[in-house]
C-alpha cells in the first residue's frame, strides 16, 4: 500500500500581517514592507497591492477573533490562494521591519478572503494557518499557532479554541470572542472527557455490559518451551473441543487439507439451539482449564492441562527450548544466514527428536445430574475437523488413534482402560458418573511409548502441575485485592507472559515473544518491566539479553517484521531494570553494547540535521516503527529513543560518566528539537470539534503531515488494522507522555489527550489494538481517576477472554493473533501503576493512586509483599474497618536506605468522597485525597477517621 501524500510546497500562500487598532484588519503599508520577490520555502508571495486575481466563483471569507491583544503574525493557505487580508480605511500602525510588527492595543479580529477554495468533502480541502504572537508573551511552547480547514466554519458550530482564547467565524458574523464563547456555553454541552468526570467511576461490571464478549483460545504450556497446545471449544456448533498442538507459529502435526493441524474430541449429542459451556482457570490462575458443558442432565466436567510423556512435571525436568529454535518458529522472525546454519544444526535436538514429548491430557467427567437415565456420547480423538467426513486415513486400534504413519495421535480411555469403539452412547444412572481420558502427544508417537503414556497416573501429572505453577507465582511479590477480578487477572498474567517466554531453563537468553510474534524492543518492554516489578529480576535480565546476543556490530537493535524503533526501547527497558536492581556489576558488564547502541542512535539523529527539516523533523530519526511501511519522522520512535538514551546517561552517571558525556551534551538538543517539531506540527494541524462545543488542535503521527492521517488533509491511504486512525492513535504522538519528551500537565499533552480521546476512542478505549495507545500513562500522571479507569475497565473487558483471561491483539479476533502477551502485560503494567508508581526525578512513591473507591468499602483490605519500586522493595497493607469509619494503611520499605524514596503518597479515597476528620500519620491533600508522608522512613502508617 502506497501511503506517501503529495509535497505541499507549490499549492502554499504565506502571507506576514499587520494588525490595527479598532480595525481588526491589516494595513497596506504592512503588505508592502513585508512583499517578497521571490517565493519562500515554495510559496508564492504577494506583491503588495497586486493580489493575485484567483477564481473569485471559488471565494470564501472568514473572520478570526481573539480574547486578548495579539502582536501579529502570519496567514498561510494551502490547496488555495490567499486573496487578500481585509485592510482599515486608514492605517495607524506600521511594521518595524520584515516579520515584526507593531500594533495600537485593542486590535481582535482579522478577515481573510481566500481563492480557488476547496470546500467539499474528501482530501485536501483548503486550510487555514494563523500564527500569532500574544502581547507579552515569551518564547515557551506552544507556538502561539492555529489551522482550520476553511470548510469547517458554519454559522451554528463556531471554530471556538479555548486553549488559544481564539475563534473563526464566517466573515460576515460580527460577533466578538467573548460572545462566541457565551453562545457556546448556554448549549450545556459535554465533551468526552467531561461526560466521564460526570458520571460515576467505571467498573469491571458497566465495561462487561457497553463492550462486546470475546472468547480466545487458551495456551497450555510448561513456559521456557516452545511447545504449546491451544484449546478451545467448538463455540460454532456448542461442545468440546480441539487441541492443537504448535510450535509457537508452526503446527506440530500435518493439516489436513485446508484443516489446521488439530486434534478434536467431541462430547454430547450434537450442534443445538443453544449452548452451556463454561470455562475457568484452576485456581482462577493457573494454566489448566477447567470447563463444564451441560447437555440436558448430563454434566461433562472437563479438565485440560499441560505435562511431560514420562513423567509429572517439576522445575528441573523442564528443560526448555533453545532461544534460536524458539525464534525461528515464530512469526517475524529476522534469521541471519549464521542463525539459519545454527538452526538447522539443532533442529533433530530442540524440535522433532526430543527426549520426551509434551503431552496434553484432558479428563473428562460425564456425570448424570437427572433422576433417571442417560445417555452420554463421547468421539476419540481425531485430526479431521468434519466429522462427516470420517477421520481420513487414521486409525482406532485399542483405544488409540494413528495416522497413516502407524504412529499415535491419541491415547483414549474410558474408566482407565482403552475406549472400545471410538464413538460411544453410555446409559448412566442418576447421580453417577463414566470417566473419560484424552491424551494427545505434541507430535504423534510410537505404540510403545504411547500405551506408557497412558498408564501414566493422572492424578500424579494433575497434582505436580498444579505445583509446578504455584511454586512458579510464589517465586515473586504476592498481591491480594479486593477485586478477584482483578487479582487473578494479575496472577494469570504473570504465568502468561511466562508461557510464551522462551529459552533453555537453566541459563542462556530467553526470548520475551509477544504471543508466537518474535520479540520486539517495543511490544517485550511491558513484558519485561512487569517482570522486574513483582521480582523476577534475572528473567528480565536474560530476556534483555536476548536483544544484546543479536545486535548488530554498528549498534542497531531489530527483531522482528523489519521495525526500526528497537534500539531505543531496549535501551529504555535496560535503565529500568537497573532502577529496579541497582545492578553495577551487569551494567558494566554490557556497557559496550549499550554505548554502541547510542552511537547508532546519535548518528541517525545527525544524518537529519538538514536545514530543510527545520520545524518539521530536524535532527529526528526516520523510520518504520509497526507493520505499516512507513519511513517518516515519526513521534513515537524518536519519543522512545529520547527516552532511551536519557535512561543511558543515568544509569552510567555514576558508573562512567565520561563513556556517556557525548549522549548526555546530545540530550537537550535531541529534546528541543522533538519539541519544536511537534509544537510545529500541532500548529499546522486543523482543529477539530469536541463534544461541549469547543474545538481543540489535533496532532500527526509524524512531523511531516498536517493532522491526523485519518483526516485526509494531505490525502493518502491510511486504512489499516482494521481502523482509520491506527497510525494516529496507535503508534503516534501519544508516545511523548511516556517517552518525557511531554510534560504531563503542559498545554499541548492537555491537546494530544484530549483531541486523541474524542477522534479516536470509543468508552476512553483506543479502537482496534488499544494496548497501543498511551493515553493511559497521561492520565496517570495527570491524576485524571475516572479517565483512567474507563480505559482499564473498557478495554480488559473486551480484549481479554472473560473466563480464561487470555488477551487477544485486535478486537476482531484474527488467529494469529491470539495469547498476545505485548496486551496483556500493557494490562498488567497499568495495573501496576494503579497499585503503585514512582517520580524518579522527584523521589516520590505514589500508592493505589489510580484505584476505585470500591476497593475501600469497610471491611475490605489491599496486601502487597515484596513489591519491587524504583527505591526497592516495599510492602503495603490498607484496611478499611467497620463499623467505626477508619482507614488505616502502613508500608514498610526494604533494602539499603539510601535508596528509599524521599516522599510516600498515599490515595486513600473514601467510597462515598467524604473527607476524613481526622488525619494521623502525615498531611491530607483534599484535592488528591491523599495522605504525604515526608521524609520517608523505614516504617509509615496512616490512620484516617470519618
Amino acid at each position: 500500500m502506497n501511503n506517501r501524500f503529495e509535497p505541499l510546497k507549490s499549492i502554499s500562500t504565506r502571507r506576514e500581517f499587520l494588525l490595527v487598532a479598532g480595525t481588526g484588519v491589516l494595513s497596506a503599508t504592512a503588505l508592502n514592507a513585508f512583499a517578497k520577490d521571490s517565493s519562500r520555502d515554495g510559496t508564492s508571495a504577494v506583491q503588495g497591492e497586486n493580489l493575485p486575481a484567483g477564481d473569485s466563483s471559488k471565494r470564501r471569507a472568514a473572520a478570526v477573533v481573539w480574547k486578548n491583544d495579539v502582536e501579529g503574525g502570519e496567514v498561510e493557505v494551502t490547496y488555495a490562494a490567499l486573496h487578500a487580508l481585509d485592510r482599515p480605511a486608514k492605517e495607524n500602525g506600521a511594521a518595524d521591519s520584515p516579520g515584526d510588527f507593531s500594533l495600537v492595543p485593542g486590535v481582535k479580529r482579522l478577515e481573510i478572503r481566500i481563492d480557488d477554495a476547496h470546500t467539499e468533502s474528501g482530501a485536501r480541502a483548503t486550510r487555514v494557518t494563523v500564527r500569532f504572537r500574544k502581547r507579552n508573551a515569551g518564547s515557551e511552547l506552544p507556538a502561539a499557532g492555529f489551522t482550520f480547514f476553511l470548510r469547517d466554519i458554519a454559522p451554528n458550530t463556531p471554530i471556538l479554541v479555548r486553549g488559544l482564547q481564539v475563534a473563526v467565524l464566517a466573515a460576515d458574523d460580527r460577533r466578538t470572542y467573548e460572545q462566541v464563547d457565551a453562545a457556546v456555553r448556554a448549549k450545556k454541552l459535554q465533551s468526552e472527557r467531561e461526560l466521564i468526570d460526570a458520571a460515576p467511576e467505571e467498573t469491571y461490571e458497566g465495561a462487561c455490559r457497553g463492550t462486546k464478549e470475546m472468547r480466545c483460545p487458551t495456551w497450555l504450556g510448561l513456559g521456557r518451551d516452545m511447545r504449546i497446545f491451544r484449546v478451545m471449544p467448538l463455540d460454532s456448533v456448542g461442545y468440546w473441543g480441539y487441541v492443537e498442538p504448535y510450535d509457537l507459529v508452526r503446527s506440530a502435526i500435518p493439516a489436513e487439507g485446508r484443516d489446521p493441524g488439530r486434534y478434536y474430541f467431541i462430547l454430547g449429542r450434537g450442534a443445538r439451539c443453544s449452548v452451556d459451556i463454561v470455562r475457568r482457570l484452576e485456581d482462577g490462575v493457573l494454566p489448566i482449564v477447567k470447563s463444564t458443558q451441560r447437555d440436558g442432565d448430563i454434566e461433562y466436567s472437563l479438565t485440560l492441562f499441560a505435562t511431560l510423556e514420562k513423567e509429572p512435571l517439576t522445575a528441573d525436568n523442564v528443560r526448555g527450548t533453545h532461544w534460536l529454535a524458539a525464534y525461528a518458529n515464530s512469526s517475524g522472525k529476522m534469521l541471519t544466514k549464521n542463525e539459519t546454519a545454527q538452526y538447522d544444526q539443532m533442529l533433530p535436538a530442540e524440535v522433532t527428536q526430543r527426549e520426551q514429548e509434551l503431552i496434553c491430557r484432558v479428563r473428562v467427567e460425564a456425570v448424570n445430574r437427572g433422576s433417571v437415565p442417560r445417555y452420554a456420547y463421547a468421539k476419540a480423538g481425531y485430526i479431521k475437523a468434519n466429522a462427516l467426513e470420517g477421520v481420513g486415513t487414521a486409525k482406532f486400534i485399542e483405544g488409540r488413534r494413528t495416522n497413516a504413519e502407524g504412529k499415535v495421535m491419541a491415547v483414549n480411555l474410558l474408566n482407565g482402560e482403552p475406549m472400545p469403539q471410538e464413538e460411544m452412547a453410555i446409559l448412566i444412572q442418576p447421580g453417577e458418573k463414566e470417566t473419560f481420558d484424552f491424551i494427545f502427544p505434541h507430535r504423534p508417537l510410537t505404540h510403545e511409548r504411547a500405551a506408557a503414556a497412558g498408564k501414566q497416573s493422572y492424578e500424579a501429572h494433575y497434582g505436580a502441575c498444579k505445583a509446578f505453577w504455584r511454586n512458579k507465582l510464589a517465586q515473586g511479590a504476592r498481591i491480594s485485592l479486593p477485586d478477584a477480578v482483578i487479582e487473578e487477572r494479575l496472577r494469570a498474567g504473570l504465568l502468561h507472559l511466562d508461557i510464551a517466554t522462551l529459552g533453555l531453563s537453566e541459563s542462556g537468553p530467553l526470548a520475551a515473544f509477544v504471543g508466537w510474534y518474535a520479540p520486539i524492543g517495543s511490544e517485550s518492554a511491558p513484558i519485561i518491566q512487569f517482570y522486574d516489578s513483582l521480582g523476577y529480576h534475572r528473567w528480565a535480565e536474560r530476556c534483555i539479553q536476548l536483544f544484546l546476543d543479536r545486535q548488530r556490530d554498528d549498534g542497531f537493535i531489530q527483531t522482528c517484521l523489519g521495525y526500526q524503533l528497537e534500539t531505543g526501547p531496549v535501551l529504555w527497558t535496560i535503565g529500568e531494570h537497573f532502577r529496579y536492581t541497582r545492578d553495577v556489576a551487569w551494567a558494566r558488564r554490557i556497557e559496550p553494547n549499550v554505548l554502541k547502541a547510542c552511537r547508532y542512535l546519535l548518528d541517525w539523529r545527525r544524518r537529519n540535521m538538514k536545514e530543510e527539516l527545520r520545524g518539521k523533523g530536524y535532527g529526528l530519526l526516520e523510520g518504520k516503527v509497526a507493520d505499516p511501511q512507513d519511513f517518516y519522522h515519526s513521534f513515537m520512535l524518536n519519543a522512545l529513543t529520547y527516552l532511551g538514551l536519557k535512561r543511558v546517561v543515568e544509569m552510567y552517571a555514576g558508573i562512567d560518566p565520561d563513556a556517556v558525556a557525548e549522549v548526555q551534551r546530545e540530550l537537550a538538543p535531541y529534546l528541543a528539537d522533538i519539541r519544536k517539531s511537534y509544537a510545529e506540527n500541532v500548529a499546522r494541524s486543523p482543529v477539530i470539534p469536541l463534544g461541549n462545543g469547543t474545538w481543540i488542535p489535533s496532532f500527526s503521527p509524524w512531523a511531516e503531515y498536517a493532522g491526523p492521517v485519518s483526516l485526509y488533509a494531505d490525502g493518502g491511504s491510511w486504512l489499516s488494522h482494521y481502523m482509520f486512525a491506527s497510525r494516529d492513535s496507535l503508534i503516534g504522538a501519544l508516545y511523548l507522555g511516556i517517552g518525557e519528551v511531554l510534560d504531563p500537565n503542559e498545554q499541548l499533552s492537555e491537546w494530544l489527550l484530549y483531541a486523541h480521546q474524542e477522534l479516536m476512542t470509543h468508552r476512553n478505549a483506543g479502537f482496534s489494538q488499544p494496548y497501543y495507545c498511551r493515553h493511559d500513562w497521561l492520565h496517570l500522571r495527570r491524576g485524571e481517576v475516572k479517565q483512567y479507569l474507563k480505559t482499564y475497565y473498557n478495554q480488559f473487558a473486551s480484549l481479554q477472554d472473560r473466563e480464561t483471561y487470555t488477551f487477544w491483539e485486535h478486537y476482531v479476533g484474527v488467529g494469529e493473533s491470539q495469547h498476545k502477551t505485548h496486551e496483556e502485560a500493557w494490562f498488567l503494567m497499568q495495573t501496576r501503576w494503579m497499585l503503585w508508581e514512582e517520580d524518579y526525578d522527584s523521589g516520590t512513591l505514589r500508592l493505589l493512586s489510580m484505584i476505585p473507591r470500591a476497593w475501600l468499602e469497610a471491611g475490605k483490605e489491599i496486601v502487597l509483599e515484596k513489591c519491587k519500586s524504583y527505591f526497592g522493595e516495599f510492602d503495603l497493607r490498607v484496611r478499611s474497618i467497620a463499623p467505626d469509619g477508619r482507614v488505616e494503611a502502613a508500608v514498610r520499605l526494604h533494602g539499603p536506605a539510601k535508596n528509599w524514596p524521599k516522599t510516600v503518597v498515599f490515595r486513600l479515597p473514601h467510597p462515598a468522597g467524604l473527607q476524613p476528620s481526622e488525619v494521623r500519620g502525615g498531611q491530607f491533600d483534599v484535592r488528591t485525597e491523599s495522605v504525604i508522608l515526608t521524609p520517608a522512613k523505614e516504617s509509615m502508617s496512616v490512620v484516617l477517621r470519618y
